[in-house]
């Protein structure tokens, strides 16, 4: 006698796999008749398919995006940051591009503590068809409950803290490099790179980057940890050009500081660059209308927001998981850097 999955809650392929100890892929490649699973382990999922009351019709209504018609991103933001960083705006707006074509919505959640629990509380509601998962940190939860549960999930990070989930990933590390390779080029000896919390997987590789790329170089180096915020941009630019022995370049982690940092060596009465060069991550507006004009790492933000829903998209179709890389950001030189400043 066969029993069935209660109908208040529907059986997902995370179910499957648990009943029958193998992975969500496997019982997806095994559900569609794909290749890559033995045959007893076909044969296994199937039998507990089929004991649990999975049932093919509403599973394939979910994968096609017929179910929420509605994709979830989740950001680990205080809402007024995020008013003055444009960053994450253009993202959402190449999200929203992409899924204008399929007509679904976004549902976006901006608070300081997004996290797993809202993944899990969207699952479980059923108000989401899949999630783009950004600022990823290691051992990340929300991979956990999007593995867990079978949530098509698409990380915009790097492939090594994504436990096999969908990628979509800039070279971070050669973003970085050119940007200390540059500032060596015009002579600067002393360097500080000002950047977000170390738990971020992306500063982590940022760090290595510069780290490495200013040893090669033969240059004294620092970094500077802060929030990201426009106060913390100001005050570490205070602190560090305040010192005995000031660095001559920076290097932010995002365009609001390097903007903060550029009014604050102004109050310092310091000269950019004749004193100090500043470089951004994240090229934008913001980083143009300056005086002067902030050299600054950028690519095409919008497009890689497109390119991050067209692969979750794909995984809530039923494509298997894959890594793509996005254009490496390419340094943008304006008048923010020139040559060091030449010591007695």
């Amino acid at each position: 006698m066969t029993t069935s999955h209660p109908r208040t809650r529907r059986v997902t392929i995370a179910d499957v796999a648990r009943e029958a100890q193998t992975s969500t892929a496997s019982v997806s490649y095994a559900l569609n008749g794909r290749s890559g699973v033995s045959s007893a382990t076909r044969e296994r999922v199937l039998e507990v398919a089929a004991r649990l009351g999975w049932s093919p019709a509403s599973a394939a209504r979910t994968l096609a995006g017929a179910g929420a018609e509605t994709i979830g991103l989740a950001l680990a933001k205080d809402p007024r940051d995020l008013s003055v960083e444009p960053f994450y705006m253009q993202f959402v707006a190449g999200v929203e591009a992409t899924l204008a074509s399929r007509s679904m919505g976004l549902l976006l959640q901006v608070a300081p503590e997004a996290d797993a629990a809202a993944i899990r509380r969207w699952h479980m509601s059923r108000r989401v068809d899949g999630v783009l998962l950004t600022d990823l940190i290691p051992d990340d939860p929300r991979i956990t409950v999007v593995s867990e549960h079978g949530i098509p999930a698409v990380v915009v990070g790097d492939p090594s803290v994504a436990a096999g989930v969908t990628t979509v990933w800039t070279n971070d590390a050669e973003a970085t490099r050119q940007a200390v390779e540059h500032l060596a080029a015009l002579g600067h000896r002393r360097v500080t790179r000002v950047a977000a919390p170390r738990r971020y997987a992306y500063t982590v590789i940022r760090d290595d980057a510069f780290e490495y790329a200013a040893r090669a170089a033969g240059l004294e180096h620092d970094i500077v940890r802060t929030d990201l915020s426009q106060d913390s941009g100001a005050a570490a630019a205070r602190t560090v050009l305040s010192s005995p022995r000031p660095p001559t370049g920076l290097l932010f982690d995002n365009d609001v500081m390097a903007v903060a940092a550029l009014t604050t060596a102004h109050e310092l009465g310091l000269s950019v660059p004749g004193d100090v060069s500043i470089i951004a991550w994240d090229d934008s507006l913001l980083c143009r209308l300056v005086t002067p004009a902030l050299t600054a790492l950028g690519h095409d933000v919008v497009a890689l927001g497109a390119h991050a829903a067209r692969r979750l998209l794909d995984v809530i179709d039923g494509a298997a998981p894959s890594t793509h890389q996005d254009a490496t950001p390419t340094l943008r030189v304006r008048a923010s850097t020139g040559r060091g400043p030449v010591e007695a």
